[in-house]
């Protein structure tokens, strides 16, 4: 029987570098653990795929915020007031009938055949930025593709108009990434939080000014005509903005990386290109951007798979653990660009599954198929142990991603 401590610590190099063998001993001892994130905060982490699937569709378990309990609350509302309340009631923290409600205004604009009538336009964002790069390695991945891609797909989907598009700090996405009270680095997270809320006020009257039929405009009307409060649009907002590209920039490096692992599927698939749905959807499972789910909550003492969570506190999915379960998933520490069927659980499950799923299939499918075929001899410029992942508690990804090519086509 495999003994681990309690609370199990989720923190440090050697876990945000390579979370799975700890993920693997989790698994093994059982589905459901307390652990402890680097901020104090202890919660309930669902390891295994089917504990995992079952519990992201547990109408038990809430979101909002407001179910949390006191333990919870003295250390994970790390965003101080009023920006707390101002952008944390998007459709993450929201339960029906509310999120059903907020849900409906944003589905039409990431509907799978939308996405594809924008494929083209995708394109030529992505040949462009591969243009922009230097006509040989070294260069970084990183800030020369994968942040602005997904940033620029994003301003084209949901209508942020060009003059905004250039003002927005991708440095301001790190206020996701808790840092207390009492660290060194918290007047800098707070600058970028009042940075960030400022910008999406003048995204909101800029909309008000200059309505079009674009999402961003569509909220901005539902606002004024009392189907959203000023804290839901402006949170809705945040969440388009943060979570609609953050992600995806960390997919694409989590992508490229396995693939640098793994030299021969990386040829395979810069020869075959019709393997290239595939292949994203096993990129997906085998290490996924979005490593831990949001907070749930129970609103009173549960059983969760043999364990009793109390009421209040947070449970939080794995869903990197859950897609390298080998009950589900046959040699599942494998790369295998074939592997069909792939049930992953990268967008999550149940009412809570990601709305921009095929907006993200779409990007990855085109970052990866673009840079392939045009960074010929593309591989990793460092040694892989000298990759800095990012902290941030819930995603995976790297800072910066040096590569080396023999040439620009």
């Amino acid at each position: 029987m495999t003994t681990l401590p309690d609370p199990v610590p989720l923190m440090g190099c050697p876990y945000k570098t390579n979370p799975y063998p700890l993920y693997e001993r989790m698994r093994e001892a059982g589905p459901v653990h307390r652990v402890l994130f680097p901020s104090g905060v202890q919660a309930w982490l669902v390891t295994g795929y089917d504990a995992a699937h079952s519990a992201l569709g547990d109408d038990r378990l809430g979101k909002n915020h407001d179910r949390g309990n006191d333990r919870w609350r003295a250390r994970a509302s790390i965003m101080p007031e009023p920006q707390h309340s101002r952008l944390q009631v998007h459709l993450l923290h929201q339960d029906p009938p509310e999120h059903t409600r907020m849900r409906r205004i944003v589905t039409d604009a990431f509907t799978p055949r939308r996405i594809e009538s924008l494929r083209p336009r995708f394109q030529q964002l992505a040949d462009a930025l591969v243009a922009a790069l230097p006509e040989t390695g070294p260069a970084d991945l990183v800030s020369g593709f994968a942040a602005p891609f997904p940033f620029q797909v994003l301003a084209e989907v949901i209508g942020l108009p060009q003059e905004l598009a250039d003002r927005f700090d991708r440095d301001w996405g790190k206020v996701v990434q808790p840092v207390g009270p009492t660290d060194p680095g918290r007047p800098a997270y707070e600058a970028r939080l009042h940075g960030l809320q400022r910008y999406i006020a003048d995204v909101v009257a800029h909309k008000r000014d200059h309505q079009d039929d674009d999402l961003l405009s569509r909220l901005v009307v539902a606002r004024d005509r009392g189907e959203l409060s000023q804290e839901e649009l402006d949170s809705m907002i945040f969440q388009l903005l943060v979570a609609g590209q953050e992600p995806v920039t960390n997919q694409i490096t989590t992508a490229l990386i396995a693939l640098f692992r793994h030299p021969d599927q990386l040829a395979r698939l810069r020869d075959t290109t019709d393997l290239l749905p595939r292949a994203v959807e096993e990129l997906l499972r085998h290490d996924s951007a979005f490593e831990l789910t949001t907070w749930r909550f129970f609103d009173r003492d549960s059983d969760l798979h043999g364990t009793t969570i109390p009421a209040g506190d947070s449970v939080i999915v794995s869903l990197c653990a859950a897609n390298r379960d080998p009950r589900r998933f046959p040699a599942s520490d494998t790369l295998d660009l074939d592997r069909s069927p792939n049930p992953h659980l990268a967008f999550g499950h149940g009412i809570h599954f990601c709305p921009g799923a095929a907006l993200a299939r779409a990007e990855l499918q085109i970052a990866l198929g673009t840079l392939l075929a045009r960074l010929p001899g593309l591989h990793l410029a460092v040694a892989d142990e000298d990759l800095a992942w990012i902290p941030a508690v819930l995603g995976r990804g790297t800072h910066h991603l040096p590569v080396g090519y023999d040439r620009r086509r």
